[in-house]
């Protein structure tokens, strides 16, 4: 999808060299996935000690059917 972006080009150009991508657009997407994957493992970790999980797969995998 194309989209025009007013993007500082220093930015641009140390994301690019981070990641190792030669494209903008290559080295742009790497850098959004990086940030998300980052975001969501912040989420997860906030959820440490909230989330009551209850460690029954040996018992559920064994039942009867």
């Amino acid at each position: 999808m194309r989209t025009t972006l007013d993007i500082d080009p220093k930015l641009l150009a140390e994301v690019a060299k981070l990641t190792g991508e030669k494209s903008k657009s290559k080295a742009l997407n790497k850098a959004l996935e990086d940030y998300i994957r980052h975001k969501r493992i912040e989420e997860l970790r906030g959820m440490l000690g909230k989330v009551d999980l209850i460690d029954n797969w040996y018992e559920i995998r064994h039942r009867e059917r």
